[in-house]
């Protein structure tokens, strides 16, 4: 294999309804300081039915070129047509980096991909850098249950690829005047020689608490003793107008659904304040929530790692500390008129 024809960083651009995923525009914003270092363009990949107003927004985001492919079977992902489209691209225009968003759909069609080109396949990527000298993509992730975190190298294959999480990256400003390149590439599909229909698509109605979306989030670990200790975070949540997390052990422990567990197995947030309540901060968990604007601690161990990420600490017993806040908190949204937007005056 001649590395020497690979060059240039790629995005799969994610898709759904004519709607980019978040996680794409973050991954072109990660993608955007690799290309730079590497001195080469940054390329999104974009596969769909009709997607083609979707290209200028993805050079305004950061891509110097749009690769796409446009086509009626391509209305719905699925591994089969969509992996023929990524092959088509891969194997004309030999990118040497390929970054997918970690989603359901991001994760399936990198794996497929990185099997038919025989190349390897970091997941859950928390952390992107490029060795200029070897054009190596430092993918780094936790390891060994999140105790460590390993950096892996594709040295003797190409394309490197790598799958990201969403909010873990963080997606530039959009510039409207950005002036990108548009290419087209034609693909032969044809909806009888697909192996999987897609016989309807069934949208989850249920009402959930979304982490991902949430402006103030009071999170909880093991620390809170046990799950009437807990309570008290949901009280200090409604004060405040927070949405209530915990950690892998809280999880564990029945205190909460899964679906509320943050770090690296559960969810990545970006929220505007954290309030880290009675966990240690454990690498799994910072990989989750490093990325908020204020992090607020509270530990009785002085030495807990959550502190080297918190933008203020307190040392002392949530169960003593926590009441205290939930009073003051009370207390300035009566003079507020009721309004819980004095959280942004924390």
């Amino acid at each position: 294999m001649n590395f020497d024809e690979y060059r240039g960083v790629w995005i799969f651009i994610e898709q759904n309804d004519g709607k980019i995923e978040g996680v794409s525009l973050e991954l072109l914003g990660a993608g955007r300081k690799l290309a730079d270092k590497l001195q080469v363009p940054l390329g999104g990949f974009l596969l769909g039915s009709g997607v083609k107003p979707l290209a200028k927004q993805v050079i305004a985001f950061g891509a110097d070129e749009v690769y796409m492919v446009d086509h009626p079977v391509l209305k719905q992902y699925r591994t089969e047509s969509y992996m023929q489209g990524v092959m088509l691209l891969v194997e004309k225009y030999k990118p040497e980096i390929i970054l997918y968003g970690a989603t359901p759909n991001g994760k399936d069609l990198a794996s497929a991909v990185a099997t038919d080109l025989v190349t390897g396949l970091t997941a859950d990527t928390t952390m992107l850098d490029v060795d200029v000298d070897s054009r190596l993509l430092e993918a780094s992730r936790p390891a060994f249950g999140g105790n460590i975190m390993a950096t892996i190298l594709c040295k003797k294959h190409r394309p490197q690829m790598a799958t990201v999480r969403p909010k873990v990256m963080k997606a530039l400003e959009p510039d409207s005047g950005k002036v990108g390149k548009i290419i087209e590439e034609s693909i032969d599909l044809k909806e009888e020689n697909m192996r999987t229909k897609v016989l309807q698509i069934v949208n989850d109605v249920t009402k959930k608490a979304n982490l991902a979306e949430a402006h103030v989030i009071v999170c909880g670990g093991k620390g809170m003793g046990d799950v009437q200790n807990f309570q008290i975070l949901y009280e200090l949540a409604d004060t405040i107008g927070a949405t209530v997390g915990g950690t892998r052990d809280v999880v564990e422990a029945g205190w909460l659904p899964h679906e509320l567990q943050i770090g690296q197995t559960g969810e990545t947030v970006t929220p505007k304040i954290y309030f880290a309540i009675a966990l240690s901060g454990a690498i799994q968990h910072v990989v989750g929530m490093k990325n908020s604007d204020l992090i607020i601690a509270i530990n009785k161990d002085p030495n807990a790692p959550i502190f080297d990420v918190a933008t203020y600490g307190i040392v002392g017993d949530a169960l003593e500390i926590v009441p205290k806040l939930i009073q003051q908190f009370k207390q300035l949204r009566t003079e507020k008129g009721g309004e819980v937007s004095y959280a942004r005056e924390i």
